[in-house]
């Protein structure tokens, strides 16, 4: 019978502290699995500006299982991922970041998991250490409030530490839309999908790559792709609002004919313009953030070009229709 193939896919930005160890590590767990699936690990180097590329081309000279993906520029982790995903060959795909707070010996339970017949098996947190109070109260109330926003079921407490098989992957494949939350779109794919709960550890060396404003942005991505809701609220708004204003301008209109200026009425009716003007802007800004993503989208840029790959001889490879019919020809090769 032939062993099932698996594919690692493994983002990195600014990673040279910890790029070694991750090797290592994953290293470790699939030579101790080797009679059970094959497997291919793909470094993306996300436009890294330490000696990350240095070190994982080095690696890669000396392991023909190691692919390197070498971005033009930094285009950010959710596009890393995509490319690395998008060159996997395998018939399950695991997703794992370079910082080892996601432990690589999960990943043959995980193998486990999808030998059994789930599509999706994500790795949910039971505990994570190392984080801030704000930062573990943010996530808390991020995942409840876009559960609530959103008809598709997100997992609370987890992140892109997850296996697909390749039935998933390939309609990912087919999903090239620009601001992505990955976790957000193999909910909506569906399938058969379980957890597998762990305990996140602290980062052992470096910096978090996702400080507070690409937190925001993310969170924004996973809102405005999955919810309209946003857009309900404005149009609730705006007819309380209205509502309130025709009360006060019968109010005035009263005291007006009975020849009464309070001054405490007017400064009133001053606040209730300040709502409405702050609603107002407010209600633009959502807006213009739903239509800057459509413009985004209808440009057709591709979703990140790519400066080199090694071993070259293997560049894309694989099922790439959406990305050819969509963008054609993406990446800049040597003569």
């Amino acid at each position: 019978m032939k062993k099932p193939h698996i594919s690692i896919v493994v983002p990195m930005y600014n990673e040279s502290e910890v790029a070694e160890t991750c090797y290592q590590r994953l290293k470790a767990v699939m030579e101790q699995y080797q009679e059970e699936f094959r497997h291919e690990l793909i470094f993306v180097n996300d436009g890294s500006r330490d000696d990350t590329l240095s070190i994982i081309k080095a690696l890669a000279k000396e392991d023909d299982c190691l692919r390197v993906i070498n971005f033009a520029r930094n285009f950010g982790h959710q596009i890393a991922v995509t490319a690395g995903i998008h060159r996997a060959a395998g018939d399950a795909v695991v997703v794992i970041d370079a910082d080892m707070q996601d432990p690589p010996e999960l990943i043959p339970e995980m193998v486990a998991q999808w030998k059994e017949g789930y599509h999706v098996v994500y790795g949910q947190r039971q505990k994570r250490e190392g984080e801030t109070w704000f930062k573990l109260a943010t996530a808390k109330g991020f995942y409840r409030i876009l559960n609530k926003m959103t008809e598709v079921v997100i997992p609370m407490d987890t992140g892109d530490f997850r296996l697909m098989d390749r039935k998933v992957v390939d309609v990912f494949k087919n999903m090239p839309e620009r601001s992505r939350f990955i976790r957000g779109m193999v909910s909506w794919i569906g399938f058969k999908q379980k957890a597998l709960l762990y305990e996140r550890k602290e980062r052992f060396a470096g910096e978090s790559k996702y400080p507070l404003h690409k937190m925001l942005k993310l969170a924004a991505d996973g809102i405005l792709a999955f919810s309209g809701k946003p857009v309900e609220w404005i149009r609730n708004s705006g007819l309380v609002i209205t509502g309130i204003s025709k009360i006060m301008f019968f109010i005035w209109l009263i005291l007006l004919i009975l020849g009464d200026t309070s001054l405490l009425f007017y400064s009133g009716w001053h606040s209730v313009l300040g709502i409405l003007i702050g609603t107002q802007l407010l209600a633009m800004g959502i807006l213009g953030e739903y239509l800057l993503r459509v413009y985004d989208e209808v440009r057709n840029r591709p979703l990140y070009i790519i400066d080199e790959e090694i071993p070259a001889k293997k560049a894309r490879t694989g099922p790439r229709d959406w990305e050819q019919k969509t963008f054609g020809k993406i990446d800049i090769e040597a003569d």
